[in-house]
């Protein structure tokens, strides 16, 4: 069973049932991953980056693989290596080293297991900078010696699990240098016989579902920045499933609007199945943009 969203352009959408795709509340909490595609070597492939955090303090995982959905190296910082918060690690890819780089000893950590700012995360092919997140650009390159590469790793999708009663929010920037806007979803279930959904991008109401139990899948067009964003929802957990169940959302960025404006699909049901797999490498390679989709978790 799949736990990311399925699209059907026009006809809605159909999200798994999360108990059975594998997805928990207690393993969902402050879980971040993001996807990056890049190139190594002239070669198309992703990076994954996984914030976690849980009671024993911060985790990060670092994963690259190719588009034919083959791990090519990963490592993991567990939380008892973060009392240190910096350090290296180095790999070989096709007898090419690849190493990568961390320093966190002064990041700053916000509610969520990302940091916000105090730190870098460097990965180096063959002394090139892949992918460089983070404030701390010099103190990355100086401690790196690498030269910037020529290809700028694209921020491709972010997987996130929100929690809330009634409001859930999160930040989100949806364009490469673009603004970060704060994002917000309303949806009161328990206090009414017809509830409905609206989303809020800094502060404005820019969609709103009512009858959402006639309307509880389902996408429509919105507009950020001026440009437009497909929006998917799938809130059948919050209203018929189980009291733990998850909504999930999808903002889907599109590189040409007349995809997003045709009644045709443009979206392959099984893209997201997993960040490496061959339908999401064909789906993204038909350019279709940037992806954040959210897991909302009740809190009883």
């Amino acid at each position: 069973m799949r736990d990311f969203p399925s699209c059907f352009g026009e006809n809605g959408v159909q999200v798994s049932d999360s108990t059975s795709s594998g997805i928990s509340r207690s393993t969902a909490q402050n879980l971040v991953t993001c996807v990056y595609s890049c190139k190594l070597g002239g070669k198309s492939c992703l990076i994954i980056i996984t914030w976690s955090k849980n009671l024993v303090g911060q985790c990060l995982s670092v994963e690259i693989d190719d588009w034919m959905n083959q791990c090519l190296c990963k490592f993991d910082i567990k939380p008892w290596l973060f009392a240190k918060r910096k350090g290296s690690k180095s790999f070989e890819i096709n007898s090419i080293e690849v190493d990568a780089y961390w320093d966190l000893s002064l990041a700053k950590f916000g509610s969520g297991p990302e940091p916000l700012e105090g730190f870098y995360l460097a990965v180096v092919f063959n002394g090139e900078m892949v992918l460089l997140l983070g404030d701390m650009r010099k103190e990355a390159f100086k401690k790196t010696n690498a030269t910037p590469g020529f290809y700028n790793a694209i921020f491709i999708t972010k997987k996130e699990h929100i929690f809330g009663k009634k409001l859930y929010v999160t930040k989100a920037q949806f364009w490469d240098n673009g603004q970060n806007h704060n994002l917000s979803i309303e949806c009161d279930t328990v206090s009414t016989d017809d509830p409905s959904l609206a989303i809020r991008i800094d502060s404005k109401i820019v969609m709103q579902v009512k009858h959402l139990r006639w309307k509880f899948r389902g996408n429509q067009t919105i507009l950020i920045d001026g440009l437009p964003v497909e929006v998917f929802w799938d809130v059948h957990n919050w209203l018929f499933g189980p009291s733990v169940g998850n909504a999930v959302f999808m903002f889907q960025t599109c590189s040409s609007a007349e995809k997003l404006w045709s009644g045709q699909p443009f979206f392959d049901s099984s893209a997201l199945l997993s960040p490496c797999s061959q339908n999401f490498r064909e789906f993204k390679l038909q350019g279709l943009g940037f992806s954040l989709i959210l897991y909302a978790w009740k809190n009883e």
